[in-house]
């Protein structure tokens, strides 16, 4: 759901089907609060999240959702899709309302998903000049070497989009298996630069957002909502 904002008066009067001038004197009655508090100016800022209430009747109540999940492999990140399983199906029918996806994974990649409600959070978490690392355990069907580490830490050159990566941390694990962090994510961005290697990527999980990290405890197809800590490191 995309984040809005409004002025009071216009919001009450599409909620309510009652004129503006209406609304008027309804705040005059100070029969009007927002966010528990009675309000007074007709051009008050009314958002996605702000609660409003018109004497006993309460015009909107949304409060804000931050979810994560651990995505299993075969599931589309996305929020309907006639063919696949979508991350939202994975979701209980009642939680499912209003939320999409912040940072997408393809359909074979697995690990952390964020969902939310909130839109002005999950465009915030994409601004490049916000640096957000992402965290990935890659698996190739070739030995790794030196020369990956030198090549991702220098940037790839995509002549397609006219683009060249930004530096791509890379630690190698073990001969097929390597960590990577990186704060941006072009289409198939790791494939492509491995594939620059003639090197298949095998399989692709992702571990970590910024300083929050997949729930060991959530096996593939589970959530939970984001803690408190989490979301405040992320702010």
């Amino acid at each position: 759901m995309p984040s809005y904002s409004t002025r009071l008066d216009r919001f009450i009067s599409a909620s309510l089907g009652v004129k503006r001038g209406d609304v008027r004197l309804l705040l005059a009655a100070r029969r009007v609060k927002v966010d528990g508090v009675v309000a007074t100016d007709i051009a008050q800022a009314i958002g996605q999240f702000s609660h409003v209430s018109v004497g006993n009747k309460v015009l909107q109540a949304t409060r804000p959702r931050y979810l994560m999940m651990n995505k299993p492999v075969g599931v589309v990140s996305a929020t309907k899709d006639e063919r696949h399983t979508t991350a939202l199906d994975l979701l209980p029918a009642a939680e499912r309302e209003g939320l999409h996806i912040a940072g997408r994974l393809d359909f074979n990649s697995t690990g952390l998903l964020l969902l939310t409600n909130d839109g002005l959070w999950s465009r915030r978490l994409s601004l490049p000049e916000r640096n957000i690392a992402k965290v990935y355990t890659v698996t190739v069907a070739q030995a790794l070497n030196s020369d990956y580490i030198e090549a991702f830490a220098a940037g790839m050159y995509f002549e397609y989009e006219g683009i060249t990566t930004r530096p791509v941390e890379l630690e190698i694990l073990s001969d097929y298996v390597a960590k990577l962090s990186l704060t941006e994510g072009r289409y198939h961005q790791i494939k492509r630069m491995f594939g620059r290697f003639q090197n298949e990527v095998l399989t692709l999980h992702r571990d970590a957002i910024g300083p929050v990290e997949l729930d060991p405890q959530l096996l593939p197809g589970q959530s939970r909502y984001l803690r408190a800590d989490e979301l405040n490191s992320l702010a």
